[in-house]
Formats: C-alpha cells, sequence, structure tokens
C-alpha cells in the first residue's frame, strides 16, 4: 500500500506531504485547491510522460517521492532482487524533472529507467479517472477480468502451460527437421571416424613402446658387434681382461698366505673376477639374442606411421585420440536417435494438442457463460452508479491462432445511453463513467490483486442516493483495498477512514497548496462545508453530525 507521498514543485504545489493511512482515504476541498495535481503526482510515479509545465513557476525543478509498504508483495520483491535493487519491505520512488529536460528516476536510492517503473507500477496503483484506467482502457486485460470473475485462473494456467509446452514440441521438432540434412553429413562423418579408429585396434601407451622397440631393431648390428666385441675382451681368451685379473688374484692369493693384511684384496679381486664373470655371460647371452630383421622394422615403421597419421588427422596422443572416440560415439547415439525422437515429439504434438483443444473448449464454454452473468452484474452495478440504461457487453472472438490465454479475445462494450450501439471504453467512455465502471468491476470480482486504488471523478454527474451508494461500494472495497478518493459529495466523503482537506494559499503573492488531515470535529465542519457552500450553517454542521454518526453506526 502507498503509506506516505511528497511532492515538491510540482504546479502550484510548493512542498506538500501527506501520509496516508489503510482502508478508504478521501480527499476533499475546494475545486481549484489541487486535489488534481496529487492525482498527477501519483502518475509521475507510475511512469506516465513528464513535461517541464508540471514544474512550478520559478523552480528549476520538481520532485515526487512514494513509499509503499510491498511486504506483502514477494513478486516485486523478487523482480527488483534480480533488476539489482534492494528489495526491503519498504519501496521508494522518487522522480524527478528539470527545465533542462533531465528526468530521473530513483527506486530505493539507486537510479532506475522508466521502464522498470512501468512495469511495477501498476502492481502497486491504480488510476481510474478522466485521464487514467489502464484496466478498462486496454481490452487486453478484460480477458483477464472475466477470467477473474468465473474464477478460471487455475484452467487458464492449465491452459497456458499446454500452450507453452506445445511452443517447445514444435520448436524442437522444427529444429530437428531443419537440421536433417547437417545430421546426416555429421553421422556419416562421425561415423567414418569412429571405425577408422576402432580399426586401429589403438592401446594406450602403445606409441612410447613401440618407439623403443623401433629403436632396437634399428640399431641391431651396432648393439650386436659391440657387446659382442666386449664379451671377447673380457673372456675370449688367456689375453682378455678375465685372463689377466685371473693370474693377478692367483698371485695375490699366493702373496697372502705370507703377508696376512693382503687378504682382504685378494677376497675383493676374486669376487670382482665373479662379477666381471658374470657380466661376460650376460653379454654373451645379449649378442646371442641380437639378430638384424628389416621385416620387423618394417611393421614397426608401418605400425607409427598409422599411428602418426591418427594423431595428425584426431588428437596430439593415442590416449586423446581414444578419449575422442569416446565422445564422438555418445554423440553417434545422440544422432542415431533421433529418428526416434521426432516420432515420439511428433506423437507429444498431436497429443498436445488435442489437449489444448480440450482444454481451451472447456475455458471458452466457462468464459461464454461467465460473460451473460458478468454482463447482467456489471449492468446491475452500473445502474445503481447513476448510469441508468448503461449496457455492458462482454465480447468474445474468436482467434486464428490460440495465444497463450486460449481460443478468443475478450473486450467490453460501453453504451452509457439507451438506443446507442456499444462501443469500446476506450472511446465512449468518459472519466467519471470509467471511474464508477471500475467500481462497479470492483463490487463483483474477487478481492484485487493490486494493493491501492485511486479513484478520481467517481462522482461526477452523482448525487442524492448515488453518492451514498457510492460511498458504501467505496467502502466495501477498501475492506480489501487502499482506497483513495477525490471527492466533492459529503455522502461519499462520511465513508472515510482518513479525511485529508486540500487548501489553496496565497502568502506573498504566490499560491500553493497545502493538505490537512482532519480530526473528528474537523470533519464534521468540512462534511458541513460541503453540504452547505462557503457559508457553513448550524443546520449544516447538525446535518454533517448525524451523517458521520450514521456512518459510523452502519460500519460498526
Amino acid at each position: 500500500m502507498l503509506t506516505d507521498l511528497t511532492i515538491k514543485n510540482v504546479a502550484i504545489i510548493d512542498t506538500l506531504h501527506i501520509t496516508f493511512k489503510p482502508g478508504m482515504t478521501v480527499l476533499t476541498g475546494e475545486t481549484g485547491a489541487g486535489k488534481s495535481i496529487i492525482i498527477d503526482a501519483v502518475g509521475l510515479i507510475m511512469g506516465s510522460r513528464a513535461s517541464s509545465d508540471l514544474i512550478r513557476s520559478g523552480e528549476e525543478e520538481a520532485v515526487v517521492e512514494a513509499l509503499f509498504d510491498i511486504s506483502a508483495l514477494p513478486e516485486i520483491k523478487q523482480q527488483l532482487s534480480e533488476a539489482g535493487f534492494n528489495a526491503a519491505d519498504e519501496l521508494l520512488v522518487k522522480r524527478s524533472l528539470s527545465r533542462g529536460g533531465k528526468n530521473r528516476i530513483f527506486i530505493n536510492g539507486s537510479m532506475a529507467t522508466q521502464a522498470l517503473l512501468v512495469d511495477i507500477s501498476p502492481r502497486l496503483i491504480n488510476i481510474y479517472g478522466q485521464h487514467d484506467s489502464q484496466t478498462l482502457l486496454k481490452p487486453e486485460n478484460h480477458l483477464r477480468l472475466l477470467d477473474a470473475y468465473a474464477g478460471l485462473g487455475d484452467l487458464r494456467q492449465k491452459f497456458s502451460g499446454l500452450f507453452s509446452r506445445l511452443a517447445s514440441v514444435r520448436e524442437t521438432l522444427a529444429g530437428l527437421e531443419n537440421a536433417e540434412r547437417e545430421a546426416e553429413r555429421r553421422l556419416d562423418l562421425l561415423s567414418y571416424q569412429s571405425d577408422e579408429i576402432a580399426k586401429a585396434e589403438l592401446m594406450p601407451g602403445e606409441d612410447g613402446r613401440l618407439d623403443e622397440q623401433r629403436k632396437l631393431l634399428a640399431n641391431a648390428e651396432k648393439l650386436g658387434s659391440g657387446s659382442g666385441e666386449a664379451f671377447d675382451r673380457l673372456y675370449g681368451g688367456d689375453g682378455t681382461l678375465l685372463g689377466q685379473l685371473k693370474r693377478i688374484s692367483a698371485s695375490i692369493a699366493e702373496l697372502s698366505t705370507i703377508d696376512h693384511s693382503l687378504q682382504d684384496l685378494a677376497a675383493s679381486l676374486d669376487s670382482a673376477y665373479l662379477q666381471l664373470e658374470d657380466a661376460a655371460i650376460t653379454l654373451r647371452d645379449y649378442t646371442s639374442r641380437i639378430e638384424s630383421d628389416p621385416g620387423a622394422l618394417q611393421l614397426v615403421d608401418d605400425r607409427l606411421d598409422q599411428i602418426g597419421r591418427m594423431k595428425k588427422k584426431y588428437a596430439p596422443t593415442v590416449e586423446d585420440i581414444l578419449a575422442y572416440k569416446v565422445e564422438i560415439d555418445a554423440e553417434l547415439d545422440k544422432l542415431q536417435s533421433r529418428e526416434q525422437s521426432k516420432h515420439t515429439l511428433a506423437a507429444e504434438l498431436d497429443n498436445l494438442k488435442v489437449e489444448l483443444k480440450l482444454v481451451g473448449g472447456e475455458l471458452t464454454a466457462a468464459r461464454i457463460q461467465a460473460a451473460t452473468k458478468l454482463k447482467h452484474a456489471l449492468e446491475g452495478e452500473a445502474h445503481q452508479l447513476a448510469m441508468k440504461g448503461a449496457i455492458i457487453e462482454p465480447t468474445l472472438e474468436a482467434l486464428a491462432e490460440p495465444r497463450s490465454n486460449g481460443f478468443e479475445k475478450v473486450e467490453f462494450l460501453f453504451s452509457p445511453n439507451p438506443g446507442e450501439i456499444p462501443r469500446p471504453m476506450a472511446k465512449i467512455a468518459s472519466g467519471g463513467e470509467l471511474s464508477r465502471l471500475m467500481l462497479a468491476i470492483k463490487q463483483v470480482l474477487p478481492e484485487g490483486d493490486v494493493p491501492t486504488l485511486v479513484f478520481d471523478e467517481v462522482d461526477t454527474g452523482i448525487g442524492g442516493a448515488t453518492s451514498e451508494l457510492v460511498g458504501k461500494k467505496l467502502k466495501n472495497v477498501a475492506a480489501r483495498q487502499q482506497v483513495l478518493c477525490i471527492t466533492h459529495l459529503p455522502q461519499v466523503a462520511v465513508f472515510a477512514d482518513q479525511q485529508l482537506r486540500v487548501e489553496k494559499l496565497v502568502e506573498g503573492g504566490r499560491t500553493s497548496t497545502r493538505i490537512l488531515e482532519l480530526d473528528q470535529n474537523e470533519r464534521t465542519r468540512e462534511i458541513a462545508r460541503m453540504l452547505a457552500g462557503s457559508t457553513v450553517t448550524d443546520s449544516a454542521m447538525k446535518h454533517a453530525t448525524e451523517m458521520l454518526a450514521a456512518t459510523a453506526k452502519s460500519s460498526a
């Protein structure tokens, strides 16, 4: 709900602060005092087009600030949070206008766009008057009103869900069909690649092992001759290293029998001989295994060439090539199953069309039935609100293609006088009629989702018992939503939970507006003024007292 409104330098308003209360608030005062300026200021907060003509004469900037309690509006808080704004339980909207043309919008202290303000404001506050009636002047809202009256929210949501799913399936199918040729090319390519990698029978680490094997085969002659020569030098005859070492070892062993200190050396020489003998035997065995095999070398070279080509084509290592095959095999599975997916999606699409038609038909039938009831309910309310001959005609027009909300569009046509053909409300209804029509709708529809409603000119062209009835109906709406109402009728004002008097003052040659919240005595005098005019009589005071007392009694 709207809790506070501050206006600075707008038209004849110098500085004005209003604290609003829950329930029904009426603004009263003489014509020209500035009540309509307050409505214009609220319009600025809602994102309406701003003009420098609104800036008070002699000033360079005009400012309007509004504070809302949004603790019960989690969707607004979520939207603000997603947009990067502080989303507390209070929402402060500030709009500034300058003569230089720089108009700025702030939400909770941060710069904001007009688009965001226009988006969120209709869910905070609605104005119904001569220039503003967002709900009734836009036919796209009429279907929502009819569905709310008929209690079709769940059915409409079901239809919307089916419609969205159908659109998604249709888009997916179209994508599959459009990509058919490319998918075939992709399938052929991946199949070839997968088969080629599979036929290669690659093994992890194979290329490294082959490199080592090739090195041995390519150097077989060198390895054989080198190891054979080493064996010959070690063990080939008496002049070999082992023969010489054997003689040296025998000589030192003989000497150690004389000098026992040589025994360790003799043992070391004996051990060295044995180790060299083992090395010689190993060289002999190694040499016997080494043989040149040009055929084996060619096979290794061919295999390494094959692996090299695969690396250039697919990935830098054998392991990466094998990993790539896993990926393309998974993609092949998807591509090969696309036909089945197409059949499944096509069947789902057919089922969705049937179900959408059934739910849409149910929705249409319910709307047709509800439209007749709503027509009579609204006309009954309108006739009570000084529109005796008014005709309200909800029309349903079938759409060539369904939309997310059904198979038809709805518009309320209006005729204020007998004999006139009902026409779109935006073309025929006056400001006062729009306000009263909205008041009529609020009587017959379930509780609204907009927390604050502003009614301007709702009492235009009415009086007497009708005006009292308007007051009662506004009071009824105020039991569910905050109602702000500008009125010249005491029969309406007496139903207020809060009454504010707007006054025009002239001080120092400047005109300004001020606003006062009235206590019970001040309310009585203001109601008496509204009854009697500028001269308040004792009888007017008595009548005002009686009216307020009667209203208080009926509301108790």
